[in-house]
This record gives C-alpha cells, sequence and structure tokens, in this order.
C-alpha cells in the first residue's frame, strides 16, 4: 500500500528493498508488526 502510493506521487521514484510487509493498518502502521518507525528511529518510549 506504501509503495503503490508513494509510487503514484512520484512516478520516477526507484525503491531498493530486501523486503514488503503485507499492509498498513488504518492507522498507517506497518503489518505484520514493526511499530512505529519514528520511535524507534529516534529512541522515543513505545
Amino acid at each position: 500500500q506504501g509503495i503503490n502510493y508513494v509510487s503514484r506521487v512520484y512516478p520516477n521514484a526507484e525503491f531498493y528493498t530486501c523486503a514488503i510487509d503485507r499492509k498498513l493498518n488504518k492507522e498507517g502502521y506497518i503489518l505484520p508488526g514493526l511499530g512505529d518507525a519514528g520511535d524507534r528511529a529516534f529512541g522515543s518510549p513505545y
């Protein structure tokens, strides 16, 4: 879902990835369960 959205907004974007998770939940979090990427990146408690 996320890659499809970004591809529509930025049609010339290139993606390099090792894995793609299945979907996003209604809040936009990656499933099956990365959690809040911003909290993980910046050390916020979660």
